[in-house]
């Protein structure tokens, strides 16, 4: 019964933002018809004088939504989620175009990955050396992130009762063991034979970290806060040494240590910070600043590669951003179904003459990677096919990279992950001893029901699904063997689950060359010959209406799970994986673990 009502409310909810949008929807298009256009039919909103305002305090993905829209309802911010596609078209664009005098870098708060940061503070800094137009970073409050953003800044300014959040990198894992044994749950999880860091069921098996797990995740905080310490130390002109003492010792401990510390150049309200805006770009200072806003500013324009000429044909880029599942993509998830499609229609094109396969992806299912990989095989064999890896791209993300001719990763970009496991849950305690529930039945055979939750493995049967796993984690490392002209040794020494950063991936031979998305276009056109050639984007995106009404029943749900469970939504997450990883005989090519890097 409170499942029903759950979801009945989840339904109204969704039923009622509905009516909402398309009403705000309707009046939005009413309002555009009153508008200028450009040249290409995208309205002009863009004045002299202009200041470039990132705001970056949505969700940075790596594919922004086909149309540009500024929709703000509480919890139904999806098609506010910024594309980092648009995000680096936005500024090339910006180097070049009279209309903005600089950028003001607002980094109050950001929702990006390390690879992402990367990208996107290399491409300011290119900004601002190619262009000579300042720019100007100001936060009230900087988190490690943030501040690595800012430092890309010509002056970084803090509010004078701020903060700035420099203490080092954690990872943190919550363990269910404790949970699954009072409620008789047992967690049977099984990995490859010798995948010692693939430690993704330690999380509901253990209440600690195993040493292989604490191993690796050493070596990748290393990793990242070196990276981290090298921009900053460069930008900041302050030694790696002294940064790590400022975090190792708490030394920030307000406004005014970080400007002791020489941290920021200045404590400023936000007025202020426009005083010096207009200052510095040789605005009057009776005049007010024309701020715009990175989504009008987007759609002030297009691309030069999206509008180019195709003499030399079509570069095609394909997103692969989420989980990887079977079936077609969701919100979020890879869908082998529908990325295989995309890959073949590329690959069938005969304008389209190279491919650049976008992944962030953590993996996922086995079997659909497996599918993925099929297409990214076929895809290499008529025309160059690279790889850009984001944030992540482990295990399922790094099986479907493996067969690429060129693969490019950021040194923030975490990889590798070779090794597959499978959990099954045995939820027969928890049935019988919580809820008095008990099974029974028939079958024509022993092992009909190898797979149900009712009752525990047997010995037997878990030595065949060991095979299973043993048999596909054996699979993986022949198809990374023959993508990156490895023995299948070398990439058992290098694997076992084991997750390495992209400067790491570099040196072991998992990847070759360190860049960013457009470094592996630029590497994909070279290696076609193109010159003069039209950029495209795959799969092909929804309209703007129908990504909202597809997208609004879930985040209804989400919305009143979280209105349930409170902080508690992260377990019913944790349990939909376990879902997830039942299927396929419950093997996964998916990361080690959930992590969270503050």
């Amino acid at each position: 019964m409170r499942q029903f009502l759950k979801f009945m409310l989840a339904s109204m909810v969704g039923t009622f933002m509905i009516g909402i949008v398309l009403i705000m929807f309707f009046i939005g298009s009413l309002a555009a018809l009153g508008s200028e256009f450009s040249m290409e039919g995208k309205p002009t909103t863009v004045k002299d004088g202009s200041i470039l305002h990132l705001k970056l305090d949505q969700e940075i993905v790596d594919r922004g939504s086909k149309d540009q829209f500024n929709l703000d309802f509480g919890p139904f911010r999806a098609a506010n989620k910024i594309g980092l596609n648009t995000l680096l078209a936005t500024l090339e664009h910006a180097k070049t175009d009279d209309h903005i005098e600089g950028i003001f870098l607002d980094l109050t708060n950001m929702q990006a990955g390390f690879a992402t940061e990367k990208e996107i503070r290399e491409k300011l800094i290119a900004f601002k050396k190619e262009s000579g137009k300042p720019v100007v970073a100001f936060s009230e409050a900087y988190s490690q992130g943030t501040y690595y953003m800012a430092t890309a800044a010509d002056a970084i300014y803090l509010q004078p009762k701020g903060d700035l959040d420099y203490r080092g990198l954690r990872s943190e894992y919550m363990f269910y063991k404790g949970l699954f044994e009072k409620l008789d749950i047992e967690i049977q999880f099984i990995r490859g034979s010798n995948n010692k860091f693939k430690s993704f069921g330690e999380v509901f098996t253990e209440d600690h970290m195993s040493e292989a797990n604490r191993e690796q995740n050493r070596v990748l905080m290393n990793g990242l806060w070196n990276e981290h310490l090298a921009a900053v130390s460069e930008h900041r002109k302050l030694d790696m040494d002294r940064l790590n003492l400022i975090a190792d010792s708490l030394l920030v401990r307000n406004a005014n240590s970080a400007l002791e510390l020489g941290m920021v150049d200045g404590l400023k309200y936000r007025d202020e910070v426009f005083d010096i805006l207009r200052e510095r770009m040789g605005i009057a200072a009776d005049q007010e600043l024309q701020l715009t806003e990175l989504d009008t500013y987007a759609r002030s324009f297009t691309p030069k590669r999206s509008k180019g000429g195709d003499g030399d044909g079509k570069l095609a880029v394909i997103y692969a951003e989420g989980s990887i599942s079977t079936g077609d993509s969701e919100e979020g998830t890879i869908g082998s179904t529908s990325l295989s499609a995309a890959i073949r229609e590329a690959r069938e094109d005969s304008t389209i003459k190279a491919i650049v396969l976008r992944v962030n992806s953590p993996g996922g299912s086995g079997l659909a990677s497996e599918v993925i990989w099929r297409e990214v095989e076929l895809a290499k064999k008529v025309k160059p096919v690279v790889v850009s890896m984001g944030d992540v791209a482990a295990s399922g993300g790094y099986y479907i990279s493996a067969p690429a001719t060129k693969i490019y990763a950021e040194p923030t970009t975490i990889t590798g992950s070779i090794g597959v496991f499978g959990i099954i849950p045995n939820m027969q305690g928890f049935f019988k001893n919580k809820l008095g529930i008990t099974f029974d039945g028939e079958k024509t055979h022993e092992h009909a029901d190898m797979m149900t939750v009712s009752r525990p493995l047997t010995n037997h049967e878990k030595k065949v699904i060991q095979g299973y796993i043993d048999e596909f984690y054996l699979g993986f490392k022949e198809r990374v063997s023959e993508g990156r002209n490895l023995t299948v040794d070398q990439v058992d020494s290098i694997g076992q689950g084991r997750v390495w950063t992209g400067v790491d991936a570099k040196r072991i031979g998992l990847v070759d060359e360190l860049g960013g998305l457009e470094a592996a276009i630029a590497e994909a056109a070279k290696l076609a010959n193109m010159t003069d050639y039209k950029q495209v984007e795959l799969p092909e995106q929804k309209d703007l209406l129908q990504q909202i009404l597809a997208d609004l029943n879930g985040q209804a749900r989400l919305w009143v799970a979280t209105e349930w469970l409170g902080e508690d939504v992260a377990l019913l997450k944790q349990f939909r994986t376990v879902q997830e990883v039942k299927s396929q005989m419950g093997i996964q090519a998916r990361m080690p673990y959930d992590l969270v890097i503050e």
